[in-house]
């Protein structure tokens, strides 16, 4: 049995989450709506604030299916409980991110400006000018967006510049070595 597929997900209060024909799951809370359309084999049970899933047989995709069921389910009812957010560091002489209206403008090295607009569900905020912090309800959307902004400029090994996650360790290389004699 899947130890991660088995385990409960207790729902907390001001959540209600609705299972509809075809285990299309929809999660209402404070952050937010979610709903996914999960596989229909997959067998999802509602009782007293507690969510578990069950699979119907021990073939190999259920197996499989099982455990990310039960995740998906759980991030979603995480997201719009407490939602999720992911932290960049912008690192560069001159390097510097802002907000304007809903757009994030970096400059970061370029001739030009770089400027990422919010998308819906999305909203980022710069609390210092090399700090960016992008948040929402939705897990894979926050990721990915945050992956989008950290591509305009990934950090290079050998001084470090660039956008990084804020828990990224930059494994650094030594440059060149002076003239030999």
């Amino acid at each position: 049995m899947s130890r991660i597929g088995r385990m409960p997900i207790t729902v907390p209060a001001g959540v209600t989450v609705t299972v509809a024909e075809g285990n299309v799951v929809t999660v209402k809370g404070p952050k937010g709506e979610l709903s996914q359309a999960l596989r229909p084999e997959m067998i999802i049970k509602q009782d007293a604030g507690v969510l578990t899933v069950e699979r119907p047989s021990d073939d190999k995709l259920h197996r499989s299916l099982h455990g990310l069921t039960r995740t998906l389910l759980s991030n979603m009812v995480v997201g719009v409980s407490e939602g999720y957010k992911k932290e960049l560091d912008v690192n560069g002489v001159g390097y510097r991110v802002a907000k304007d209206g809903k757009n994030l403008v970096m400059n970061i090295g370029f001739s030009h400006q770089v400027i990422v607009s919010e998308i819906e569900g999305i909203t980022i905020d710069v609390p210092a000018p090399n700090k960016i912090v992008i948040s929402g309800c939705d897990k894979q959307k926050v990721g990915q967006f945050a992956a989008e902004v950290r591509e305009k400029r990934p950090p290079e090994p050998y001084k470090g510049k660039g956008i990084k996650y804020a828990d990224e360790v930059i494994r650094r290389k030594v440059g060149k070595t002076g003239a030999k004699k």
